[in-house]
């Protein structure tokens, strides 16, 4: 009889350990429209000297780049979709990580959709913008339906599979040239911080949103109007941060950062994160 409760005790011992977070692995979200699942182009920098700590949770299955849905891979790009380009999210971690003690680890959870409202992300009314937008955006449907066509159930379907591994600790934002104009994206995104935070049983405003800004007027860009929306969004959420994009080097269309501009963003999101964390 002893040894039946011995034996069903470390049985409980092992199975907790096997679900138990590991404290030391930092996770972040990042989500958005194209300048965060990647519109630059990868290049041979991006490829090389990625630290194994860096890891992705790959949210589809990509059998061209050897990877399946809901399993984690040391981070080389691309980091979103199996065929994006260079995302923030590239440099974020692997400047972060250098902040970071030997021990600890990073991962990222990317789900992020080119073109897309803000309203894609909203665990209600999704449904109705994707209807909405199927003859204008049929290529965007497609990007949704690699997620299942529900970009931010997919979010929470990973989220809780991260949680498994690690500790949540933040949510990378870049989104707004689809909603350039709208008075009402702070509270949108508000609305979606809450919804997250709340279906994987985090306390409110516990985590922070770094949230980063459009190409700058300086560089042509045709939605930096939109900036002076995002730098109101602090007064929504207590936790946000908004990440500056002055200076960032553009492509030529007006609306995407060029390579050496998302290198710097990412290097800026991580760098905002930390000045944030000494608060």
């Amino acid at each position: 009889m002893k040894k039946k409760i011995l034996l069903s005790f470390a049985l409980f011992l092992f199975i907790g350990k096997a679900f138990t977070q590991d404290k030391k692995f930092h996770i972040y979200f990042c989500i958005g429209q194209s300048n965060m699942e990647g519109a630059a182009r990868i290049e041979a920098q991006d490829t090389v000297n990625i630290d194994s700590r860096f890891k992705v949770l790959e949210a589809l299955d990509c059998p061209k780049i050897d990877r399946q849905k809901g399993h984690w891979y040391t981070a080389k790009p691309p980091l979103c979709r199996c065929d994006t380009r260079l995302s923030p999210a590239d440099y974020f971690g692997r400047t972060l990580l250098k902040s970071m003690k030997k021990k600890q680890k990073l991962g990222i959870v990317h789900v992020a959709v080119a073109g897309s409202k803000i309203e894609i992300f909203d665990k209600v009314n999704y449904k109705a913008y994707l209807d909405s937008s199927a003859k204008e955006k049929p290529w965007m449907i497609n990007m949704a339906n690699a997620y299942g066509g529900n970009p931010y159930e997919r979010l929470i379907e990973m989220a809780k599979i991260a949680q498994k591994s690690g500790v949540i600790k933040g949510i990378l934002l870049h989104q707004g040239e689809s909603n350039t104009g709208d008075k009402t994206w702070p509270a949108q995104v508000k609305k979606i911080y809450d919804d997250i935070l709340a279906d994987l049983n985090l306390a409110r405003n516990s985590i922070p949103l770094l949230a980063g800004e459009l190409v700058a007027a300086e560089q042509g860009d045709k939605c930096a109007s939109h900036n002076a929306i995002i730098a109101t969004l602090p007064q929504s959420i207590p936790n946000a941060v908004v990440v500056s994009s002055n200076g960032l080097t553009a492509a030529k269309d007006g609306l995407h950062f060029d390579s050496a501009g998302i290198r710097e963003f990412g290097k800026r999101y991580a760098e905002a994160l930390m000045q944030y964390s000494k608060k």
